[in-house]
């Protein structure tokens, strides 16, 4: 008997007892659409990390002072000797405090972050409205402030506020320009911060000639490992460190972390996938029931089509089709229902819809795979019944 035959035999079957056929697949349904899902969550998460990490900045490098940095604390001395490293893309120096802004009768507290005209290639940020900081207003350290889009919406500012005047730790600020968001929420958010000349943030807030952190942009991904030693070594250099000495300060690469958080956001999607698998399992167990079940119902059936000329293995191939064919369907149910259950989640979460075409070929194959490992015992109890017996059966 050919594929095709024992195809339609095996659907005709299914249509006789459809309640049963439908609650024998509900197990690979769920197994299945939980896979899917799960997978579908995680890959979503790690595309929205990598891609908050890639929006910190291109190529970038942080330079920070440690504990030990109170004798050496970093300067601009340093940042314009690390911008003459070759490879080195563009150099922000950084100072930052928090303090209230105010416009009118509305106020919220916000990052006041002290900064050059190099910020915004560094940060890779771009502007909404207006322009962002020059070196000829860094230089004289005017008081003119650059929002980002969360602190200009807390504040109700819109393109039309570009020249107006806020109120930034009680000194007045012309607003210059209004920043692209970025997305973010919570602590640190990108969105929510107040650029202005770091010699101003030296002269009315931060008292001293240290810097807080040091951007540093590389112009290419290759040279990263490359420029990281060669600031470490200007530095060291710079503050008199011998070689037994350790460093007060340290040399972050965003690489790193983005590598790190993709490692981790992988194991837990593999996790979470394979603890959805468990209900594959079980779902397996189920078709494996049934069949034992529609084997010991189906005895007489047996015993009459082998004694009209019915091989063991086709019986066995009947029974395993039947198996494979609940599997299949279920596994392509569970498919859709996962795909509709990531697509929600993703758009809830705000990551969007992520369709992997892996995903769904190996979700076919596990179905197809459960078909035949639960399918086969019952098959082959079936193929080897005497006919005689089985004629017999009541």
């Amino acid at each position: 008997m050919n594929p095709f035959e024992l195809l339609r035999l095996a659907l005709s079957r299914l249509r006789t007892s459809r309640l049963r056929a439908a609650l024998t697949m509900l197990g690979v349904v769920i197994g299945v659409a939980s896979v899917v899902a799960l997978v579908g969550v995680g890959q979503g998460t790690t595309a929205n990390i990598t891609a908050r990490l890639a929006g910190l900045g291109t190529n970038l490098l942080t330079v920070s002072p440690t504990g030990r940095s109170s004798t050496s604390p970093l300067t601009l001395e340093d940042a314009a000797a690390i911008a003459k490293i070759a490879g080195i893309a563009a150099v922000a120096p950084e100072l930052q405090t928090s303090t209230s802004v105010v416009v009118g009768t509305k106020t919220t507290t916000t990052s006041v972050i002290g900064t050059s005209a190099a910020y915004a290639q560094v940060r890779a940020y771009d502007v909404w409205e207006g322009s962002f900081l020059t070196d000829a207003l860094t230089d004289d350290g005017l008081r003119v402030a650059v929002l980002g889009a969360t602190t200009a919406s807390d504040l109700g500012l819109d393109a039309s506020s570009i020249g107006s005047t806020i109120q930034v730790g009680g000194l007045p600020f012309t607003v210059i320009g209004i920043l692209q968001p970025k997305g973010g929420s919570g602590f640190q958010n990108p969105d929510d911060q107040v650029l202005v000349p770091l010699a101003a943030v030296s002269k009315y807030f931060v008292s001293g000639d240290s810097i807080r952190t040091i951007g540093v942009s590389v112009a290419t991904d290759d040279q990263m490992t490359e420029a990281t030693n060669a600031i470490t070594a200007l530095l060291r250099d710079r503050h008199e460190l011998a070689a037994t000495d350790a460093a007060d300060f340290q040399v972050f690469n965003q690489t790193q972390l983005l590598d790190a958080a993709s490692s981790i956001s992988a194991t837990l999607t593999l996790l979470l996938g394979g603890i959805a698998s468990i209900s594959l399992i079980v779902g397996g167990i189920g078709i494996m029931n049934i069949m034992l079940v529609s084997v010991r119902e189906r005895t007489r059936e047996i015993g009459i089509r082998k004694a009209v000329g019915a091989r063991g293995r086709d019986i066995l191939a009947q029974f395993l089709i039947e198996a494979l064919t609940l599997s299949l369907l279920g596994g392509l149910i569970g498919i859709l229902l996962g795909l509709a259950v990531s697509a929600l989640i993703g758009q809830l979460a705000g990551w969007g819809f992520q369709f992997n075409p892996t995903t769904v070929a190996a979700a076919v194959l596990f179905s197809l795979a459960v078909g035949v490992v639960f399918g086969v015992w019952p098959a082959r109890m079936a193929a080897r019944l005497d006919p005689i017996s089985a004629l017999r059966y009541e």
